[in-house]
C-alpha cells in the first residue's frame, strides 16, 4: 500500500495518542502487523486471532492442519460423490449430496486460501504440498487401476473455487 498517497485518510484511533500502538494508556498491547510480503518464521497468525502464536509446536500443528486441509480439498474435488453417476441425475437426494460435498469443498478451499494469505512461506509451501499430494493420490492416474472405467484424459476441476 502506498502510504504517501493516502490524502484525507486518518490513522487508526489506536495510533492517535503519541503515535504508539498502545493507545497511550500505559498498558502495552501485543499487536501483530499483517505482512504484505512473504516471510519466513513461526511468529504468525493463520485463520484465527492469536493462532498459532509464537510456539514452535503450535506452528508445526498449524502447518500439519493446512496440509491436511489441502489434501482433503483435493479428495473432495475428485470424489465420486461430487461427480455422481448418470443414473443418479434425476435423483434429488443425489443432487443434494453433490451440493453438500461441493459446498464443503469450496469452504475448505477458501480456508486454505485464507491460510496462504498469512503470507507465511511455510504455510504457502505446505498448502502447495497438500494440493500436490492430494492430486497425486486422488486425481492423477498414478494410483488408479488402469481397468478403471473413467476417461484417461479427464481433466479434474480446480481445487479452488475462486
Amino acid at each position: 500500500m502506498d502510504h504517501d498517497h493516502m490524502h484525507g485518510m486518518s490513522p487508526p484511533s489506536s495510533m492517535m495518542n503519541n503515535g504508539s500502538m498502545n493507545g497511550g494508556g500505559g498498558h502495552p498491547q501485543m499487536k501483530m502487523m499483517m505482512h504484505m510480503t512473504f516471510f519466513w518464521g513461526k511468529n504468525t497468525e493463520v485463520l484465527f486471532s492469536g493462532w498459532p502464536g509464537t510456539s514452535s509446536g503450535m506452528y508445526a500443528l498449524c502447518l500439519i492442519f493446512v496440509f491436511f486441509l489441502a489434501v482433503l480439498t483435493e479428495w473432495l474435488a475428485h470424489s465420486s460423490l461430487l461427480r455422481g453417476s448418470t443414473g443418479d441425475s434425476a435423483n434429488r437426494a443425489a443432487g443434494l449430496i453433490q451440493t453438500a460435498v461441493y459446498t464443503l469443498r469450496t469452504g475448505l478451499a477458501y480456508l486454505v486460501m485464507l491460510a496462504v494469505m498469512s503470507f507465511n512461506a511455510g504455510v504457502f509451501l505446505v498448502a502447495l504440498a497438500g494440493h500436490a499430494i492430494g492430486f497425486m493420490l486422488f486425481g492423477s492416474q498414478t494410483f488408479r487401476n488402469t481397468s478403471d472405467d473413467r476417461k484417461t484424459n479427464y481433466v479434474p476441476p480446480s481445487g479452488c473455487a475462486c
